[in-house]
């Protein structure tokens, strides 16, 4: 569809020479004699672009292009004029007009402005939108919860938004959400999407790993053909995320630790010091003190990334969450599938509340993933959608059979998952299954309120 443009002008015989021009450009040309017939065109319908004399006898174009930044902002402004001088075009360019032309100017000269100025419009519409995608994606108010415990990360998080300067850690097990939650500390403190630049540390190679993060100059080492910009540089003005740090080598620890006191570094081959330009945020799974008292992470560093710590709690400590989780993946699930997935049933509940999620957040995603493919559109999740919630296949999940007399709890932890609820919540699934999913008979079987086990 050829875009709308709107030319004002007093002079009768300029404006059916550009009515011509635009219309053999491609364009669709509306006309106005003042600025008061423009106005009411441009509140009658959509322009894409406007051009406008700046020497008319009753409002001139810089008073018109004051009126249009005010009442229509979005559209793209170009002035004309016979008489052009420097300080009118430093003018008109103060005010956000987009170019400044002589009316003596070509037709191509015109119609390549025109097309310019739309291309940018149409640029920073599409960023705007694309910043606002972003933000309402992983926004504070994007993360559901009903945990206090959350609440309290939610609230800490949003206060250290306002606070660029500060190093904020992140700790939490492996798919509670930590990544998200850096996120949106990042967009509440109106960065940029692609100002956020994400690391992992254990992933990149230690002999990469120090290029990766600074740079390094041509020539600086075997290989290094170019200059190249590290992850610091490209996340000027935002934010920069050194995911699992817990990971990277000692050697580069202490480069790391003069970034976070003295805020500058320098890239491999380089004595140029370049200032830190951006919010540091940490995060990682492993504990810290430890790997500290192991002599794996630098005791002095701990202290300096410990600015304003924020502990993530895993899903298996709010299971009131749980719920509200399910509800918001199966939306995601049925946008992404269009199919009809109306929920998780009872029974299929209890058993997502049952299990401890070792995998967290993202564990129970993947999950409801797994069972929104497999149910047929229209029916609830059932237990056996939901198979390989431990992942473990069906075919090996533990089968107990009733003994007379005896009945046995086989019990498995690991020493990051055991805690007195996991246990609690374990045996709780074990007796269910027992039970053939009959829950007060299960309660009556552990001797207890049927309302407590349900809850």
């Amino acid at each position: 569809m050829p875009a709308t443009i709107l030319a004002v002008d007093d002079q009768s015989s300029f404006r059916f020479l550009l009515q011509r021009q635009l219309s053999n450009a491609g364009f669709s040309p509306l006309m106005a004699g003042s600025t008061e017939e423009a106005i009411a065109i441009l509140e009658k319908q959509p322009v894409d672009l406007i051009l406008s004399d700046l020497v008319m006898p009753e409002t001139d174009g810089l008073a018109f292009l004051a009126q249009a930044r005010e009442r229509f902002s979005s559209i793209p402004f170009i002035l004309l004029t016979a008489h052009g001088t420097v300080a009118t075009a430093v003018e008109a360019l103060k005010l956000g007009a987009f170019d400044y032309l002589e009316k003596n100017c070509t037709p191509d000269e015109l119609q390549i402005t025109i097309q310019r100025a739309l291309t940018y419009h149409s640029l920073a519409r599409e960023n705007e939108q694309f910043k606002e995608h972003f933000q309402q994606q992983y926004s504070f108010q994007n993360i559901v919860t009903v945990s206090p415990q959350m609440g309290q990360v939610l609230e800490s998080a949003a206060s250290v938004a306002n606070a660029p300067r500060t190093t904020v850690a992140i700790f939490g097990e492996s798919g509670c959400g930590k990544e998200v939650l850096a996120r949106a500390i990042h967009f509440a403190g109106g960065g940029m999407p692609a100002s956020f630049v994400g690391v992992n540390c254990a992933a990149i190679p230690e002999a990469l790993l120090e290029s990766e993060l600074f740079g390094h100059k041509r020539g600086s080492y075997t290989g290094a053909e170019y200059d190249r910009e590290g992850k610091f540089g490209q996340a000027k003005g935002g934010t920069i995320l050194l995911d699992e740090i817990g990971d990277m080598p000692l050697g580069l620890q202490a480069k790391l630790l003069r970034v976070l006191e003295e805020r500058v570094f320098e890239a491999i081959g380089s004595d140029q010091p370049i200032a830190v330009q951006c919010r540091i945020v940490i995060t990682t799974h492993h504990d810290l003190l430890r790997l500290v008292e192991e002599g794996l992470f630098r005791k002095d560093l701990y202290h300096r990334i410990n600015v304003f710590p924020i502990v993530i709690p895993p899903l298996r400590e709010r299971l009131a969450d749980i719920p509200i989780l399910v509800d918001y993946f199966m939306k995601l699930n049925r946008d992404d599938l269009g199919k009809s997935l109306p929920g998780v049933s009872e029974k299929g509940m209890d058993k997502l509340l049952a299990y401890p999620w070792p995998g967290n957040v993202r564990e129970l995603r993947n999950c409801l993933e797994r069972a929104a493919i497999l149910v047929p559109a229209g029916e609830l999740i059932r237990p056996d959608h939901l198979a390989t919630v431990a992942g473990v296949p069906p075919q090996t999940q533990p089968q107990l059979q009733p003994t007379p007399g005896q009945f046995d709890y086989p019990l498995s932890f690991t020493s990051d998952e055991i805690s007195f609820e996991t246990i609690t919540n374990r045996i709780l699934d074990i007796t269910l299954e027992r039970c053939n999913g009959n829950k007060s008979k299960a309660a009556s079987l552990l001797k207890v309120n049927r309302k407590w086990f349900y809850r």
